[in-house]
């Protein structure tokens, strides 16, 4: 379904499981629709009792996009499209889940709009807390694929746009913890849902920087998981540690093997079940 969410932006907007439900609102990286939530994990989630919600973010999948390379709009628009699609569906509160720059985006929306979020889980992620510091850096494959990178996968050649995604990823996957099979199938599906693939590039011109509150310390007492590879190669694993650490009464779910990626298949059990542990003790 498309959905309203500002003068002119529309988001395409997924729900999945039973209406009356409790809802977790997934929140995908920079530049990824909806599709990345993989379906079968979404369907393990749903197995378990919960409405899954997944969103194509702005200049992804079928949501309103710009010109590559010139967003009409900023990293806090971002945080408010996630709240506009609990408006749109008239969800009071949720269980919030956002991965490397939708980890981002929860905890600024945990922070502002603490009454919305009934549970927080922070995939591969960093602190928004500048007070949060000294932590390592990329790894240098990763700064040497920041290094090499050209423009964006271009959707006038379907298939070298899905080959451009698949190697997209690859890096940032842990060594063993790369599922090509299961990777290209959902390039293929963005691909084909993107109204222009090249737009999603944009959310890094505008992702960082916070608008609002970052004291995460202000989130004592919401249920808070934490999880984290310990081969993310963006983020490495102090970075997990330390967002734990600065969120009081936190969880960390450290991952082996485990790089900047959505959970890998293998560990989905231990993903969800630790998930689903914040609703039982709250």
């Amino acid at each position: 379904m498309l959905v309203d969410v500002d003068e002119g932006v529309q988001l395409c907007v997924e729900t999945l499981g039973d209406p009356d439900a409790p809802v977790l609102l997934l929140i995908g990286g920079g530049g990824w629709s909806m599709d990345w939530w993989d379906d079968d994990l979404c369907a393990r989630l749903v197995a378990r009792g919960l409405r899954v919600v997944r969103y194509d973010p702005r200049d992804t999948g079928q949501s309103t996009t710009w010109p590559a390379g010139s967003p009409g709009y900023t990293g806090p628009d971002l945080t408010t499209d996630a709240l506009a699609v609990l408006d749109a569906l008239a969800v009071e509160r949720a269980h919030v889940t956002g991965l490397s720059m939708g980890g981002g985006i929860a905890q600024e929306l945990a922070l502002t709009h603490r009454d919305r979020v009934a549970a927080l889980t922070l995939v591969a992620t960093t602190a928004v807390d500048p007070s949060v510091g000294d932590l390592p850096g990329p790894t240098p494959a990763i700064q040497a694929v920041f290094a090499d990178e050209g423009p964006g996968p271009d959707g006038s050649d379907p298939a070298a746009a899905v080959t451009a995604l698949v190697e997209a990823e690859r890096p940032y996957a842990g060594p063993d913890a790369f599922d090509e099979v299961r990777v290209r199938a959902i390039a293929e599906r963005v691909v084909a849902r993107s109204r222009d693939v090249a737009a999603a590039g944009n959310h890094f011109l505008v992702a960082g920087g916070s608008s609002g509150p970052t004291d995460l310390a202000a989130l004592a007492g919401l249920p808070t998981l934490v999880v984290h590879g310990d081969a993310d190669p963006l983020f490495p694993v102090e970075h997990g540690r330390a967002l734990a650490a600065a969120i009081p009464g936190a969880r960390l779910l450290e991952i082996p093997g485990m790089g900047h990626q959505v959970p890998p298949e293998p560990t989905w059990d231990r993903f969800v079940d630790a998930l689903l542990d914040l609703h039982v003790h709250h």
